[in-house]
Protein backbone atom coordinates (compact mmCIF):
# COMPACT_ATOMS: atom_id res chain seq x y z
CA UNK A 1 0.00 0.00 0.00
CA UNK A 2 0.96 3.58 -0.73
CA UNK A 3 2.46 5.74 2.32
CA UNK A 4 0.94 9.57 3.34
CA UNK A 5 3.21 12.32 4.69
CA UNK A 6 1.24 14.95 6.11
CA UNK A 7 2.88 18.31 5.10
CA UNK A 8 4.48 20.98 7.10
CA UNK A 9 3.60 24.09 5.91
CA UNK A 10 1.85 27.80 6.18
CA UNK A 11 -0.28 27.06 3.67
CA UNK A 12 1.76 29.17 1.15
CA UNK A 13 4.83 26.86 1.28
CA UNK A 14 6.52 23.99 2.08
CA UNK A 15 8.83 23.73 4.90
CA UNK A 16 11.80 21.87 4.94
CA UNK A 17 10.91 19.25 7.94
CA UNK A 18 8.60 17.48 5.02
CA UNK A 19 11.06 17.05 2.67
CA UNK A 20 13.20 14.64 5.40
CA UNK A 21 9.94 13.19 5.85
CA UNK A 22 9.74 12.35 2.37
CA UNK A 23 12.90 11.22 2.44
CA UNK A 24 12.20 8.90 5.44
CA UNK A 25 9.06 7.58 3.38
CA UNK A 26 10.68 6.72 0.33
CA UNK A 27 12.55 4.31 2.71
CA UNK A 28 9.04 2.11 3.42
CA UNK A 29 7.43 2.52 -0.94
CA UNK A 30 7.56 3.96 -3.91
CA UNK A 31 3.97 5.21 -4.19
CA UNK A 32 4.15 8.31 -1.69
CA UNK A 33 1.63 10.66 -1.10
CA UNK A 34 1.70 14.14 0.59
CA UNK A 35 -1.47 15.95 2.84
CA UNK A 36 -1.60 19.53 2.17
CA UNK A 37 -4.33 20.59 4.30
CA UNK A 38 -5.16 24.29 4.95
CA UNK A 39 -7.33 27.33 3.64
CA UNK A 40 -6.70 28.91 0.85
CA UNK A 41 -4.04 26.18 0.78
CA UNK A 42 -3.71 26.24 -2.81
CA UNK A 43 0.13 27.31 -3.46
CA UNK A 44 1.68 24.81 -0.97
CA UNK A 45 -0.30 21.99 -3.21
CA UNK A 46 1.55 23.73 -6.01
CA UNK A 47 4.67 23.53 -4.39
CA UNK A 48 4.19 19.80 -3.10
CA UNK A 49 3.81 18.55 -6.17
CA UNK A 50 7.08 19.50 -7.26
CA UNK A 51 8.87 17.53 -4.55
CA UNK A 52 11.44 14.44 -5.96
CA UNK A 53 9.41 11.01 -4.90
CA UNK A 54 5.93 12.13 -4.22
CA UNK A 55 3.40 10.61 -6.85
CA UNK A 56 0.48 12.30 -5.42
CA UNK A 57 -0.51 15.67 -3.12
CA UNK A 58 -3.68 15.00 -1.50
CA UNK A 59 -5.43 18.50 -1.20
CA UNK A 60 -7.86 19.37 1.77
CA UNK A 61 -9.12 22.33 2.08
CA UNK A 62 -11.30 23.71 4.40
CA UNK A 63 -11.65 26.90 6.69
CA UNK A 64 -11.43 25.13 9.86
CA UNK A 65 -8.12 23.55 8.94
CA UNK A 66 -6.82 26.76 8.05
CA UNK A 67 -4.89 26.86 11.59
CA UNK A 68 -3.79 23.50 11.54
CA UNK A 69 -5.82 22.66 14.76
CA UNK A 70 -4.42 19.11 15.60
CA UNK A 71 -7.93 17.72 16.22
CA UNK A 72 -9.22 18.96 12.45
CA UNK A 73 -6.16 17.29 11.21
CA UNK A 74 -6.33 14.28 12.82
CA UNK A 75 -9.94 13.41 12.06
CA UNK A 76 -9.07 14.15 8.44
CA UNK A 77 -6.17 12.20 8.32
CA UNK A 78 -7.72 9.03 10.07
CA UNK A 79 -10.52 9.62 7.44
CA UNK A 80 -8.11 8.92 4.61
CA UNK A 81 -5.79 6.01 6.85
CA UNK A 82 -7.67 3.08 5.38
CA UNK A 83 -5.88 4.07 1.75
CA UNK A 84 -2.46 3.51 3.80
CA UNK A 85 -0.20 1.09 5.98
CA UNK A 86 2.14 3.82 6.55
CA UNK A 87 1.47 7.57 8.16
CA UNK A 88 3.99 9.78 8.61
CA UNK A 89 4.80 13.35 10.06
CA UNK A 90 8.00 15.56 11.12
CA UNK A 91 8.51 15.42 14.85
CA UNK A 92 7.74 19.11 14.72
CA UNK A 93 5.55 20.96 17.35
CA UNK A 94 2.55 20.35 14.83
CA UNK A 95 4.13 16.57 13.87
CA UNK A 96 4.09 15.81 18.02
CA UNK A 97 0.25 17.30 18.23
CA UNK A 98 -1.27 15.92 15.57
CA UNK A 99 -0.42 12.43 15.30
CA UNK A 100 -0.37 10.63 18.84
CA UNK A 101 -4.35 11.47 18.56
CA UNK A 102 -4.32 9.89 14.53
CA UNK A 103 -3.06 7.09 16.59
CA UNK A 104 -5.24 6.64 19.47
CA UNK A 105 -8.19 7.62 17.27
CA UNK A 106 -7.02 4.27 15.12
CA UNK A 107 -6.27 2.54 18.46
CA UNK A 108 -2.39 1.73 17.21
CA UNK A 109 0.71 2.62 19.11
CA UNK A 110 2.41 5.46 17.60
CA UNK A 111 6.15 5.31 16.84
CA UNK A 112 7.94 8.11 17.38
CA UNK A 113 10.81 9.96 16.30
CA UNK A 114 12.47 7.34 13.72
CA UNK A 115 16.00 7.67 13.04
CA UNK A 116 16.28 4.87 10.46
CA UNK A 117 14.16 2.55 8.45
CA UNK A 118 15.14 -1.11 8.72
CA UNK A 119 12.10 -2.58 6.73
CA UNK A 120 8.79 -2.09 6.79
CA UNK A 121 7.77 -2.55 9.96
CA UNK A 122 11.07 -2.43 12.07
CA UNK A 123 12.25 1.14 13.05
CA UNK A 124 15.27 2.40 14.78
CA UNK A 125 14.42 5.48 17.38
CA UNK A 126 16.41 6.86 20.34
CA UNK A 127 15.45 6.75 23.60
CA UNK A 128 17.18 8.00 27.14
CA UNK A 129 17.70 11.20 26.24
CA UNK A 130 19.67 9.66 23.22
CA UNK A 131 21.87 7.80 25.12
CA UNK A 132 20.30 4.50 23.65
CA UNK A 133 18.77 3.19 20.52
CA UNK A 134 15.40 1.15 20.56
CA UNK A 135 14.57 -1.25 17.37
CA UNK A 136 11.06 -1.34 17.34
CA UNK A 137 9.14 -4.01 15.23
CA UNK A 138 5.26 -2.94 14.75
CA UNK A 139 2.50 -5.95 14.31
CA UNK A 140 -0.01 -2.89 14.31
CA UNK A 141 -2.05 -2.52 10.37
CA UNK A 142 -1.11 0.78 10.29
CA UNK A 143 2.44 2.49 11.33
CA UNK A 144 1.99 6.09 12.69
CA UNK A 145 5.54 7.61 12.80
CA UNK A 146 6.92 10.97 13.84
CA UNK A 147 10.49 11.27 11.71
CA UNK A 148 13.61 13.53 13.29
CA UNK A 149 13.96 15.30 10.65
CA UNK A 150 17.66 15.92 11.04
CA UNK A 151 18.73 11.96 10.64
CA UNK A 152 17.40 11.61 6.98
CA UNK A 153 18.97 13.81 4.07
CA UNK A 154 15.58 16.50 2.56
CA UNK A 155 14.58 14.88 -0.73
CA UNK A 156 15.05 17.73 -3.76
CA UNK A 157 12.48 20.34 -3.29
CA UNK A 158 11.70 20.26 -7.17
CA UNK A 159 12.17 17.55 -9.90
CA UNK A 160 8.25 15.98 -9.21
CA UNK A 161 4.94 16.31 -11.37
CA UNK A 162 2.83 14.47 -8.94
CA UNK A 163 -0.92 14.63 -9.69
CA UNK A 164 -2.79 16.93 -7.46
CA UNK A 165 -6.06 15.33 -6.17
CA UNK A 166 -9.06 17.17 -4.01
CA UNK A 167 -10.14 15.09 -0.88
CA UNK A 168 -13.11 15.58 1.04
CA UNK A 169 -12.27 17.12 4.54
CA UNK A 170 -14.79 15.95 7.68
CA UNK A 171 -16.92 18.38 9.28
CA UNK A 172 -14.96 20.94 12.44
CA UNK A 173 -14.68 18.55 15.37
CA UNK A 174 -15.60 21.61 17.40
CA UNK A 175 -13.19 20.73 20.23
CA UNK A 176 -11.03 23.35 19.65
CA UNK A 177 -11.23 27.04 18.02
CA UNK A 178 -8.45 29.21 17.11
CA UNK A 179 -8.23 32.34 19.65
CA UNK A 180 -4.85 34.19 18.28
CA UNK A 181 -1.01 33.65 17.45
CA UNK A 182 1.98 35.72 18.73
CA UNK A 183 4.77 35.38 16.15
CA UNK A 184 8.16 36.61 16.92
CA UNK A 185 10.10 37.71 13.85
CA UNK A 186 13.24 37.83 13.37
CA UNK A 187 15.62 38.20 10.70
CA UNK A 188 18.06 35.46 11.28
CA UNK A 189 17.38 32.06 10.07
CA UNK A 190 14.77 29.31 11.42
CA UNK A 191 16.88 27.55 14.32
CA UNK A 192 15.41 24.00 12.84
CA UNK A 193 16.54 25.18 9.21
CA UNK A 194 20.05 27.11 9.73
CA UNK A 195 23.33 26.20 9.25
CA UNK A 196 24.73 27.61 12.02
CA UNK A 197 24.02 28.14 14.97
CA UNK A 198 25.49 30.01 17.74
CA UNK A 199 23.90 28.69 21.27
CA UNK A 200 24.07 30.11 25.21
CA UNK A 201 23.96 28.46 28.41
CA UNK A 202 23.51 29.57 31.41
CA UNK A 203 27.40 30.77 31.78
CA UNK A 204 26.36 33.56 29.63
CA UNK A 205 25.31 35.03 33.50
CA UNK A 206 21.86 37.38 31.56
CA UNK A 207 19.90 38.35 28.67
CA UNK A 208 21.79 40.96 28.04
CA UNK A 209 25.22 39.39 27.87
CA UNK A 210 23.41 37.39 25.11
CA UNK A 211 23.10 40.73 23.26
CA UNK A 212 26.60 42.09 23.83
CA UNK A 213 28.24 39.21 23.40
CA UNK A 214 26.85 36.41 21.53
CA UNK A 215 24.34 38.78 18.97
CA UNK A 216 27.29 39.84 17.02
CA UNK A 217 28.57 36.60 16.09
CA UNK A 218 25.99 35.30 15.21
CA UNK A 219 25.28 38.70 13.06
CA UNK A 220 29.18 37.78 11.47
CA UNK A 221 27.95 34.21 10.58
CA UNK A 222 24.49 34.79 9.49
CA UNK A 223 23.47 32.29 12.29
CA UNK A 224 20.85 31.83 14.52
CA UNK A 225 20.60 31.82 18.18
CA UNK A 226 19.63 29.24 20.52
CA UNK A 227 20.27 28.45 24.16
CA UNK A 228 20.15 25.34 26.24
CA UNK A 229 17.43 24.77 28.41
CA UNK A 230 19.25 26.50 31.77
CA UNK A 231 19.41 29.76 30.19
CA UNK A 232 15.76 29.58 28.67
CA UNK A 233 14.27 28.46 32.90
CA UNK A 234 16.49 31.81 34.25
CA UNK A 235 14.84 33.57 31.91
CA UNK A 236 17.66 35.32 29.81
CA UNK A 237 16.26 34.63 25.99
CA UNK A 238 12.51 33.25 25.09
CA UNK A 239 11.32 29.77 24.65
CA UNK A 240 11.61 29.32 21.32
CA UNK A 241 15.63 29.27 21.49
CA UNK A 242 15.63 26.59 23.33
CA UNK A 243 17.63 23.29 21.79
CA UNK A 244 17.66 19.85 23.67
CA UNK A 245 14.96 17.08 24.09
CA UNK A 246 12.35 19.26 25.14
CA UNK A 247 13.38 22.28 23.17
CA UNK A 248 14.28 22.10 19.37
CA UNK A 249 16.20 19.39 17.72
CA UNK A 250 18.69 20.18 15.37
CA UNK A 251 21.76 19.50 13.29
CA UNK A 252 23.28 22.83 11.28
CA UNK A 253 27.17 22.25 9.77
CA UNK A 254 27.97 24.67 12.44
CA UNK A 255 27.39 24.31 16.04
CA UNK A 256 28.52 26.59 18.42
CA UNK A 257 28.01 26.36 22.23
CA UNK A 258 28.59 29.14 24.25
CA UNK A 259 29.10 28.50 28.59
CA UNK A 260 26.78 25.14 28.18
CA UNK A 261 28.07 23.00 30.07
CA UNK A 262 26.59 20.02 27.76
CA UNK A 263 23.94 17.88 30.26
CA UNK A 264 22.16 14.94 28.85
CA UNK A 265 18.59 16.79 28.05
CA UNK A 266 21.25 19.84 25.24
CA UNK A 267 22.90 16.90 24.07
CA UNK A 268 20.39 15.29 22.74
CA UNK A 269 19.12 18.22 20.66
CA UNK A 270 22.71 18.86 19.04
CA UNK A 271 25.17 16.43 19.29
CA UNK A 272 23.96 15.26 15.16
CA UNK A 273 25.40 18.62 14.11
CA UNK A 274 28.00 17.89 11.47
CA UNK A 275 30.81 20.62 13.64
CA UNK A 276 30.51 21.57 17.42
CA UNK A 277 32.84 23.89 18.93
CA UNK A 278 32.96 24.40 22.55
CA UNK A 279 34.00 27.27 24.43
CA UNK A 280 33.70 26.83 28.31
CA UNK A 281 35.82 27.67 31.44
CA UNK A 282 35.58 24.16 32.76
CA UNK A 283 37.65 21.95 31.51
CA UNK A 284 36.03 19.22 32.72
CA UNK A 285 32.71 20.42 31.10
CA UNK A 286 30.56 17.39 29.51
CA UNK A 287 30.28 19.40 26.01
CA UNK A 288 33.92 18.66 25.33
CA UNK A 289 33.39 15.00 25.29
CA UNK A 290 31.15 15.92 21.91
CA UNK A 291 32.78 18.97 20.68
CA UNK A 292 34.91 18.60 17.55
CA UNK A 293 36.81 21.92 18.87
CA UNK A 294 37.18 23.43 22.36
CA UNK A 295 38.48 26.36 23.95
CA UNK A 296 38.78 26.85 27.57
CA UNK A 297 38.71 30.26 28.99
CA UNK A 298 36.80 33.33 29.82
CA UNK A 299 33.61 33.78 27.54
CA UNK A 300 33.69 37.27 28.20
CA UNK A 301 37.32 37.86 26.35
CA UNK A 302 37.24 34.84 24.20
CA UNK A 303 34.09 35.52 21.81
CA UNK A 304 34.92 39.42 21.46
CA UNK A 305 38.46 37.98 20.56
CA UNK A 306 36.82 36.12 17.72
CA UNK A 307 34.40 38.99 16.62
CA UNK A 308 37.11 41.23 15.93
CA UNK A 309 38.94 38.36 14.05
CA UNK A 310 36.15 37.87 11.46
CA UNK A 311 35.57 41.49 10.96
CA UNK A 312 39.57 41.24 9.58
Amino acid sequence: MAVLVVAEHDNKTVRKATLNAVAAAQKLGSDIHLLIAGHPAGDAAKQAAAIAGVSKVLHAEAPHLAEFLAENVAALVVSLAKNYSHLLAPATSNGKNVMPRVAALLDVQQISDIIAVDGADTFVRPIYAGNALATVKSKDPIKVITVRTTAFDAVAPSGGSAEIESVAVPADTGLASFVGREVSKSERPELTAAKIIVSGGRGMGSGENFTKVLEPLADKLGAAMGASRAAVDAGFVPNDWQVGQTGKIVAPDLYIAVGISGAIQHLAGMKDSRVIVAINKDEEAPIFQVADFGVVGDLFQLVPSLVDELKK
